[in-house]
């Protein structure tokens, strides 16, 4: 009788996989709560300050923006909406495809995003590094990066 692979996960690493969906959803849920409660961004808000600050410009087309997050574009323009009314960031045409728009970070986006950084990696530290050994953080970053590698190539992606 030839060894078949399992088509389902043992009682074992279905407990590993509940452990780590729900430390991975409560330590998110953690530091989401901190962010709105000391900043009043929400972790959507602080991923587009993010991505914002570090562009060449501090803007980027609408379709980038949404790549780069990991976002559909319809999620993202919603999110745009409410971040340009908080005044966070601002809608404008595309200079190089007047059909496209491009998200700007205001001064007051920068501030509010320069205010939460240093707290927010604080709070990284403390609740995902410190718990941590040097050998851990480096098996969680194998393991992360070989699991995005599948996720990935089964999306077609190199």
């Amino acid at each position: 009788m030839s060894q078949r692979r399992r088509v389902y996960p043992s009682a074992e690493e279905l407990r590993v996989w509940r452990e780590f969906i729900e430390t991975a959803e409560a330590l998110r849920a953690e530091l989401a709560g901190r962010l709105q409660e000391d900043f009043a961004l929400s972790p959507g808000d602080y991923s587009v300050l993010l991505a914002l600050s570090e562009a060449e410009g501090n803007r980027l087309r609408s379709s980038v923006l949404a790549a780069a997050i990991g976002w559909e574009r319809s999620r993202l323009s919603h999110h745009l909406g409410r971040m340009e009314r908080r005044g966070l960031i601002r809608r404008v045409e595309c200079a190089a495809d007047s059909r496209g728009a491009e998200a700007v970070l205001t001064e007051e986006g920068a501030g509010a995003f320069r205010a939460a950084s240093l707290p927010h990696l604080r709070e990284i530290r403390e609740l995902f590094v410190d718990p941590l050994t040097p050998e851990q953080i480096a098996a969680v970053g194998e393991v992360a990066t070989t699991l995005r590698a599948g996720l990935e190539r089964r999306r077609g992606r190199p």
